[in-house]
């Protein structure tokens, strides 16, 4: 089965299922496999958790 990690900020309800249709779709269409083979997982996190350059991505509000 084929999984895919989202790691990123948190998104409303409505934004998770518009991007995990997307993803979903792309991937059945890149791959020939039905959507029903894709596993998906979010990851959200907060931006004081996240670092970038060594700085905290909260830093740059």
């Amino acid at each position: 089965m084929p999984t895919f990690f989202f790691y990123g900020p948190k998104l409303d309800k409505e934004k998770k299922e518009e991007m995990v249709k997307a993803i979903t779709e792309a991937a059945s269409k890149a791959t020939g496999l039905p959507e029903q083979a894709f596993t998906i997982y979010l990851r959200e996190a907060e931006l004081e958790n996240v670092s970038v350059g060594g700085k905290l991505l909260s830093e740059n509000k």
